[in-house]
């Protein structure tokens, strides 16, 4: 049975002051995350991914649609308990430290008092979060310190299921590979994760299926390798190589038209659109007096994919 069921989910917000007028944000939405995947949620900036979320979580209501988390209806709210969620911009009683708001929200799941520290430290290790700062009020916290405390409130109560609004937001690299690594190990302790994301290179790592949003409506859903497949997309190859006359190499190089040319900082790219290809290529090379560099093959990325649907 799938963890999250998502039928027809629209919602319409009341725009304008005294002509009111529809606005749809999110449009007849159907999909369904099952068990232990990372599922990634992708669109553009008003493409209705956060409304999603906040119908999810039941911060806002549908205009049409319904949805299910667990298997329980999401106005069911003693369902939240298995749940944990992380908002694309949280807010936190700023005058807490870290220490301080993890143990109330631990309280608030009805954690023991005894327990309650333990809990909050392994989880601000767990976030790599500097112990120096543990007893630091929150107002003082960078973005990106106040990004790993909403990802140790997001898993303290141990949920089933993790919703995650730009997990990444406000992180350096180092602090977004900690991060990826945290949410995969959630996935290894058999929890599901549901996503939303910019950073298409740590979606691509991460996730067993993406979803694509345009413009409210759902576009794509599968994994990387079928969307690649329904968008019609062969894999090409590419080889680099050095120490080549271009021209030289154009005459001896059989359809040359078929090959995409180009100057690269570590030597020449040549481009082909099938493997079957590489042989002539390579045949050329050694005529023209080149050099071998890599051959490689080159597959549509996820962002040429999102660019495709804009």
């Amino acid at each position: 049975m799938p963890i999250v069921e998502i039928e027809n989910l629209t919602k319409d917000y009341d725009v304008g002051f005294w002509r009111k007028r529809k606005v749809r944000a999110l449009d007849g939405l159907s999909l369904s995350v099952e068990q232990g995947e990372i599922f990634g949620f992708l669109g553009a900036n008003g493409a209705g991914k956060t409304t999603t979320l906040k119908l999810l979580m039941r911060l806002i209501f549908p205009t049409v649609g319904t949805a299910r988390i667990l298997g329980s209806d999401i106005s069911n709210v003693t369902m939240h308990q298995r749940i944990g969620y992380l908002p694309e911009n949280p807010y936190f009683y700023d005058y807490l430290t870290a220490r301080e708001f993890l143990e109330y929200c631990a309280e608030l799941f009805g954690y023991p008092h005894g327990e309650r520290r333990k809990l909050s430290e392994d989880l601000l290790r767990r976030v790599h979060l500097d112990e120096k700062r543990w007893n630091t009020q929150l107002r003082k916290f960078s973005k990106g310190m106040l990004q790993r405390v909403g990802l140790a409130q997001a898993v303290i109560n141990d949920p089933e299921v993790v919703f995650l609004d730009e997990p990444m937001s406000g992180l350096d690299p180092i602090g977004r590979r900690e991060v990826r690594d945290l949410i995969a190990s959630l996935r290894q302790e058999g929890k599901t994760v549901f996503m939303c994301s910019h950073i298409l290179s740590d979606i691509e790592v991460l996730c067993d299926r993406v979803a694509i949003l345009k413009r409210g409506k759902l576009a794509h859903v599968g994994n990387l390798d079928e969307l690649r497949r329904r968008a019609g997309d062969r894999d090409s190859v590419e080889i680099i190589a050095t120490a080549l006359n271009v021209e030289t190499f154009k005459s001896l190089m059989p359809n040359s038209e078929r090959v995409a040319l180009a100057v690269a900082a570590g030597g020449l790219r040549i481009q082909v659109q099938d493997e079957s290809e590489v042989d002539s290529v390579l045949n050329a090379l050694r005529k023209a007096g080149g050099k071998l560099v890599s051959v490689q093959p080159v597959r549509q990325s996820l962002e040429e994919l999102f660019m495709d649907d804009k």
